[in-house]
């Protein structure tokens, strides 16, 4: 009788490639930030990368108090003094180093980091299971399904919502 053959190993997953998301050089100290298109579970989002005490730092961009985008103009995320991360919409101020909320209607939340590092010139994020690049070649999420073109069965209703014959 032969002896049984090993099944063969399936490969790992691999982690997936850093995407590149500008220059070094575009990334002034305290200046602003660049932004792009990520997936986050698998919807639109965006990102922003910006230099801060000779660092790249990069979140999702999305205020922790209410989930918008907090540039006040692209690209601009920081205070007046150049100080804090600050959502335009309702005043909450982060840590760039951390991305702890600071001051603000954020409470003692924390803005998604994106990791990101430097090497040969060029600033690059890492994916993750949560924040995908933008896959441009491929389809994006169905829509919701149409509603079932059924007669309609509920009783006919006048503009203001009472039914008819009831006024």
């Amino acid at each position: 009788m032969p002896e049984p053959t090993a099944k063969p190993i399936a490969k790992p997953i691999a982690e997936p490639i850093a995407e590149p998301v500008c220059a070094s050089d575009a990334l002034a100290e305290r200046g602003k930030a660049v932004v792009w298109d990520v997936v986050q579970w698998g919807r639109p989002a965006r990102a922003f990368a910006l230099r801060y005490e000779g660092r790249v730092v990069s979140y999702l961009n999305r205020c922790v108090h209410v989930p918008t985008e907090m540039d006040w103009q692209e690209g601009e995320f920081l205070d007046m003094d150049r100080r804090w991360i600050m959502c335009s919409i309702h005043g909450a101020h982060y840590e760039p180093e951390t991305g702890r909320c600071a001051a603000g209607p954020c409470g003692r939340g924390q803005l998604t980091p994106i990791a990101t590092e430097e090497r040969d010139g060029q600033v690059w994020w890492q994916p993750t299971a949560d924040i995908r690049p933008v896959a441009f070649d491929e389809p994006g999420p169905a829509p919701d399904p149409a509603p079932d073109s059924a007669p309609d069965s509920a009783p006919d209703t006048a503009p203001d919502g009472a039914p008819d014959g009831s006024r």
